[in-house]
């Protein structure tokens, strides 16, 4: 959490200055007040920018929506061309069995020509004069002849019939093979343009699922600039409490600077992480990190008074003892509290126990020494 260093500095930085003139004290406050103005600004670029996102995640859901409706379109008019296509192949398959029976014939009727031209030409070109010849009457002479004539005509008019369909049967498969043809470049047409929508549609989707991340990205970070906000707004009545609550000196008690040296550890431990150490994020250290079992109890190192006792995001369960004179001692990652704002402590006495709050993954006690607001190293001031 970004502001946790610097809402615990800036509270400690004004538990310090707690006892001195009421302008500093003024100063501190408006500090606050202006740590409270940057937090609410970015609160409303953030809800600015939450907006714009929505927007622009609506505007793609209506585009999606229209996208999908000419994909609909598409599919249907597909549909309907394929049956369209299934109909004139069936109707070509027809007609080309037709062709086929039509050929047939029409090549028998060739066949039967050909002989009957062979026969006449056998025959050769009295052939009628004979069979006149043939007959003893004339009625029979008529009758011949007008057979012979007939089923000449009769010969000539089914070749030049067929000659007429197999022409005509030949202009319908034209057209239907230009159809056939005029419907699939219209059916690759179709699929194609269904290809680039469903490729928009996919691209729309994944638009929509990035939308969707960051407005819960951006969720998250408004709700804790808001945890922020109401942080830093309680910290400035924590301050107003403290300011008129602390008196001025904190009585006959030894003074803290003649103390150096001397410090009883607040919890007997390892030395986890030193002052000045830095973590994955590359910020240092204030104090030290000391390894304690849960439920350890935690001593306060010096005469004093409790100023702040309650949970501080990535401390946990935070104790701070102002002991006078600018100098303050801070015990985190608590279990448990065992005193409040305002408890006076002996050097020695229990005010916690130990734990893991704070997020941390084993038990220790974060401690920590400041003096006038900036953190000092406690190796100075501890017994060795």
């Amino acid at each position: 959490m970004r502001w946790a260093p610097v809402l615990l500095a800036l509270l400690a930085s004004a538990l310090a200055l707690a006892q001195e003139t009421p302008a500093e004290r003024a100063a501190q406050e408006a500090e606050a007040r202006r740590q409270l103005d940057r937090i609410r600004t970015e609160i409303q670029a953030l809800t600015a920018e939450q907006r714009a996102t929505r927007g622009e995640r609506d505007e793609a859901t209506r585009a999606l929506r229209e996208q999908e409706l000419a994909i609909a379109a598409v599919a249907r008019e597909l549909v309907a061309i394929q049956a369209r296509q299934a109909g004139q192949e069936r109707e070509l398959a027809a007609l080309e069995q037709r062709r086929s029976e039509l050929t047939g014939a029409l090549r028998r009727q060739r066949e039967a020509l050909a002989a009957l031209l062979r026969s006449a030409y056998a025959l050769g070109r009295h052939e009628e004069l004979k069979l006149l010849l043939q007959q003893d009457d004339v009625a029979g002479i008529a009758r011949v002849l007008a057979y012979h004539r007939y089923f000449q005509k009769a010969r000539v008019e089914r070749i030049d019939g067929l000659m007429d369909d197999l022409a005509a049967l030949a202009e319908v498969q034209q057209a239907i093979e230009a159809r056939s043809a005029e419907l699939d470049a219209t059916r690759a047409a179709q699929e194609a343009e269904s290809q680039r929508l469903a490729g928009e549609r996919t691209a729309r989707t994944q638009l929509l699922a990035g939308f969707e991340t960051t407005l819960t990205t951006q969720a998250a970070r408004l709700a804790a600039l808001g945890k922020d906000e109401n942080a830093v707004l309680g910290l400035i009545e924590k301050l107003r409490d403290v300011f008129a609550d602390i008196p001025r000196q904190l009585g006959a008690a030894e003074a803290f600077a003649g103390l150096r040296g001397r410090l009883a550890w607040p919890v007997q431990g390892q030395v986890l992480t030193g002052f000045g150490a830095t973590d994955e994020s590359g910020r240092a250290s204030a104090g030290w990190r000391i390894a304690a079992q849960a439920a350890t109890p935690v001593r306060a190192v010096a005469h004093g008074r409790i100023v702040f006792a309650d949970w501080f995001k990535g401390y946990g369960l935070l104790l701070i003892v102002d002991h006078g004179d600018d100098y303050l001692s801070l015990y985190g990652y608590n279990e448990a509290l065992l005193k409040e704002v305002g408890d006076w402590v002996a050097p020695g006495e229990v005010v916690a126990r130990s734990g893991v709050s704070g997020g941390q993954a084993v038990g220790s006690l974060y401690f920590e020494l400041r003096h006038k607001g900036k953190p000092v190293d406690p190796r100075a001031w501890l017994r060795r």
